[in-house]
C-alpha cells in the first residue's frame, strides 16, 4: 500500500507538476514528514546503545546531517566514514596473519616433515609467514614483525597463502628483505606465483634475491636453509626418501642449541 502511494506521488510530480503546483507546501511537508518517519529503522534505534560506539556515532551523525544539512551530503559522508572504519578493521585482522615463526611447536601451518626440519635449525632459521590479501594496512604489521629477524641467519618469506599483494605492503616487504640482505642474512621466498610474483618482479625484489633462493615448496626452502646454517645437513632426504616412509628412522646429525 505504501509502495503504491510513493509511486503515485512520483508519477504526479514528474508528469503532472503544473497540476500539483497549487497544492499548499504544508501538505507536501506533511507527506515528506510521513516518508521520513517511515524510512527510519526504529528497531535499530531501540538497540543503538548496544552496538559499538563508532556505529552509534555514524548513525546519529548521519541523522543530524540529514535534518540540518542535506540528505545526499549525509549519505555520502556516512558511507565514506563507514568504509574507512571497515578498511581499518580489515587491516587489523589481516595484520594478525603476519607472523614470524621461530618455534615449530607454534607453527600450525607446518606439516610433520616441515616441523622436523624447522626444529633442526635451532632458532637460526626464521619463517616469515603471510596469509590472505596483503592490503595497505598490513604494512604496519610487516614492519612490526621485521624486528624479529635480528637473531636469525636465514629468513624464509612464505607467500604461499597470499593471493594479492598491495603496493604499500610490497614496499614494506621490500624494506624488510633489503634490511636482512644488508645485514648478511640469506633470504628465501616461498610460494610467490601469479599476481604476487609479478608484483615482486616489478619492484625488483628478484634482483635482490638470487634465483636459487626462490622455492615453490616450504620444505625445499627449509632444507636449503639447514644446509646454509650447517653443511652437515646437505644429505637430508625428502619425506619420500625416508626408509619405509618413516622420517623418525633417519639419523639426523646433532647440532647444539644456537650453535
Amino acid at each position: 500500500m505504501y509502495q503504491a502511494f510513493r509511486e503515485m506521488v512520483l508519477v504526479v510530480v514528474l508528469g503532472a507538476a503544473r497540476l500539483t503546483q497549487p497544492i499548499p507546501m504544508a501538505v507536501l511537508a506533511g507527506i515528506a514528514l510521513k516518508v521520513g518517519i517511515d524510512i527510519l529503522d526504529w528497531s535499530f534505534l531501540k538497540r543503538s546503545h548496544k552496538v559499538s560506539l563508532k556505529g552509534s556515532i555514524i548513525m546519529y551523525g548521519v541523522l543530524l546531517l540529514t535534518v540540518f544539512v542535506d540528505l545526499i551530503v549525509a549519505v555520502g559522508i556516512g558511507v565514506f566514514i563507514a568504509n574507512i572504519l571497515t578498511i581499518e578493521r580489515l587491516s587489523e585482522m589481516q595484520g594478525e596473519e603476519v607472523k614470524t615463526i621461530t618455534d615449530a611447536d607454534d607453527a600450525i601451518v607446518l606439516n610433520a616433515e616441515e616441523k622436523r626440519l624447522f626444529d633442526l635449525a635451532n632458532g637460526r632459521v626464521l619463517l616469515f609467514y603471510l596469509s590472505g590479501p596483503m592490503i595497505f594496512g598490513v604494512s604496519k604489521a610487516i614492519a612490526r614483525e621485521h624486528s624479529a629477524m635480528a637473531d636469525s641467519d636465514v629468513v624464509i618469506m612464505d607467500l604461499s597463502d597470499v593471493p594479492m599483494l598491495g603496493v604499500t605492503a610490497s614496499l614494506a616487504l621490500e624494506n624488510a628483505i633489503k634490511d636482512a640482505v644488508d645485514k648478511g642474512r640469506q633470504v628465501m621466498i616461498v610460494g610467490a606465483a601469479g599476481k604476487v610474483k609479478k608484483r615482486l618482479e616489478k619492484f625488483g625484489i628478484f634482483q635482490i634475491i638470487p634465483q636459487h633462493n626462490l622455492f615453490s615448496e616450504r620444505a625445499d626452502a627449509l632444507r636449503q636453509a639447514l644446509v646454509i646454517v650447517n653443511p652437515s645437513y646437505a644429505n637430508i632426504p625428502t619425506s619420500r626418501e625416508y626408509p619405509q616412509g618413516d622420517e623418525s628412522s633417519y639419523d639426523y646429525p646433532i647440532q647444539p642449541k644456537n650453535a
